[in-house]
């Protein structure tokens, strides 16, 4: 949806957020309450699923001399590697399924077969991510430090090459997850001596995630591919062919979540004194739905739903698509808009974006959806200015409210 066909926002009353605010509480109430039996039978069967597909492409690979056999294999184990990171590791990690006080699915006992420790990512996804979406300088999912996705990033050469750094970043994703918790840019302008707290931190998240990186290479690249003897090289193959199609894939849908049009981005000053009301509307007004069948839906972990997710990120994925129903209702009631498209319209926007904004402002049309006076200033009372050589947003105010805790991800107790 382009901006200009957007509605304005300025209709929204702060009774109205705050009535919107109530209305999703309500949701959250009632799906909390009617949890039960046939939620932990989904999750169980789909755990049984993934494991049998798993254990039937390893199995194929042990014939991958054989052409049918390595395409099977590598297929099979790819689909197998999209469920385990997508619909369960994903989504056991954000405590979907906690209340079942089953420790096998337990958020604080998953590991997932990613390259990334599950440790560092409830802190930079669950907490950082869901708690601060799209607010620039709080998110770190906003280009995952490499590429600029908004305005609001000020633009320097380097962002020229973002297209070829997208297309390695999600034929690699699970590194670029991995090493996201480090903070590496910081690394690279030196903001930390070696001798203080922070460096010290860095050097044993560091050790953690090369720890874990070693591991799953070990078990993709040299454990598996030996136990299917001469078939190693076939085997090994199609182990980082499967990779490839779970990181390409997990990086299409949440692209297709964050950064095609209508999915807007926000300032440190758009989220001052933010209210219970303000975050649920700047949850539905920064993200994106994928539209699709049941397959879809479930291959993509149910993050096609991805603005219900957003405002509800700890209930069962499966419910989800009935929640859709109801704020798809509410933001007609309200006059918003419900952000959503096919998966290849949403995905060919998300490409857009990338390719225009590794050019500096001055080259782009304000009529664009990146243009400077974005809906959060409309939503948020427009608590922002514009810097005239970027075209960026400056908020008032650079840090959040008084009496805020000062965000850090060195703060264990702030996981989500």
């Amino acid at each position: 949806m382009a901006i200009s066909d957007v509605k304005e926002y300025a209709h929204l009353t702060p009774e109205d957020v705050e009535a919107i605010g109530a209305e999703l509480d309500a949701i959250r109430r009632e799906i909390e309450s009617s949890r039960g039996d046939s939620d932990a039978r989904y999750i169980r069967n789909v755990i049984r699923l993934q494991r049998g597909l798993e254990i039937t492409g390893r199995g194929a690979l042990f014939f991958s001399l054989f052409p049918p056999a390595w395409f099977a294999g590598a297929a099979l184990l790819g689909t197998a590697k999209i469920i385990e990171n997508m619909e369960i590791g994903h989504n056991v990690m954000h405590g979907q399924w906690d209340w079942m006080n089953d420790p096998e699915i337990h958020s604080t006992q998953w590991e997932w077969d990613n390259a990334g420790p599950s440790e560092h990512w409830k802190i930079t996804h669950n907490f950082l991510h869901h708690k601060y979406t799209n607010v620039l300088g709080m998110d770190d999912d906003i280009g995952y430090g490499l590429l600029r996705v908004t305005r609001d990033q000020r633009w320097s050469p380097f962002y020229l090459g973002q297209p070829l750094y997208n297309l390695l970043l999600q034929s690699f994703f699970e590194y670029g997850v991995a090493i996201q918790h480090l903070e590496l840019g910081k690394i690279a302008k030196k903001k930390w001596a070696k001798d203080s707290p922070e460096w010290k931190q860095f050097e044993a998240d560091r050790t953690l995630v090369l720890k874990k990186i070693g591991k799953q290479a070990g078990k993709d690249y040299l454990l598996f591919p030996l136990l299917t003897g001469p078939a190693f090289f076939g085997t090994l193959t199609a182990n980082l062919t499967a990779n490839v199609i779970r990181n390409v894939w997990t990086n299409a849908i949440i692209f297709c979540g964050h950064f095609p049009d209508g999915a807007e981005k926000f300032t440190r000053g758009d989220v001052l004194n933010e209210t219970q009301g303000e975050w649920y509307l700047r949850q539905m007004l920064g993200s994106a739905n994928i539209s699709g069948g049941k397959l879809l839906h479930f291959m993509s972990g149910n993050l096609s739903h991805q603005i219900e997710h957003h405002l509800f990120p700890d209930l069962p994925s499966n419910r989800l698509k009935d929640i859709a129903v109801r704020v798809r209702a509410m933001c007609d009631k309200y006059d918003l808009p419900y952000t959503t498209g096919s998966l290849p319209v949403q995905y060919f926007k998300s490409w857009r974006t990338i390719m225009k904004l590794s050019l500096p402002n001055k080259y782009l049309s304000r009529s664009t959806d990146d243009a400077p006076e974005t809906k959060s200033e409309k939503v948020f009372g427009g608590q922002a200015s514009i810097d005239p050589t970027t075209g960026a947003r400056r908020g008032l105010r650079t840090a959040l409210a008084e009496g805020r805790r000062r965000i850090t991800r060195r703060e264990p107790a702030l996981v989500g």
